[in-house]
């Protein structure tokens, strides 16, 4: 499976892995430093899925994720949050329509697993909960880098 992915992380090294971590499995990456130059390029880039860090200067992931929904152009877009989240954040993001989290530090197949997994899906907002993402985790056996909500 191939397919276009806006990776949005402030620290450039983490972008660089997860860029790398995905192009070898043939998908082709686009990324931006924080979520003020997702919004700039993503129309021109028309991701497949875009992944958020949280906490990132200007406008953060959250915010952007927002952003996204509300836009009727990006509202379809698959959205994963990959980062180090708190409980309230992944509450805040599944809220918001984020369709997967991953915590950082993540297991590169776990990342490729989880985009592949928006890809097959397509543009469903809000499809793929925490649940489904867990579900699909726990079958492979990779559930521990999968954050998961309290309760």
């Amino acid at each position: 499976m191939s397919g276009r992915v806006l990776v949005v992380d402030d620290n450039k090294v983490i972008r660089q892995l997860i860029r790398v971590n995905l192009e070898l499995e043939g998908f082709e990456v686009v990324t931006a430093a924080d979520g003020a130059e997702c919004l700039d390029i993503v129309h021109r880039v028309a991701p497949d899925v875009v992944t958020l860090d949280v906490v990132m200067p200007r406008l953060d992931g959250l915010q952007t994720a927002a952003r996204l929904r509300a836009d009727p152009r990006t509202r379809g877009i698959p959205l994963a949050v990959v980062s180090a989240c708190t409980h309230v954040e992944v509450e805040s993001g599944q809220a918001l329509g984020v369709d997967a989290f991953l915590a950082k530090p993540f297991e590169p197949m776990d990342l490729v697993r989880m985009v592949r997994r928006l890809m097959s899906r397509g543009g469903e907002p809000g499809g793929e909960g925490l649940a489904d993402a867990d579900a699909d985790a726990d079958a492979e056996g990779d559930a521990e880098s999968v954050v998961r909500p309290a309760g």
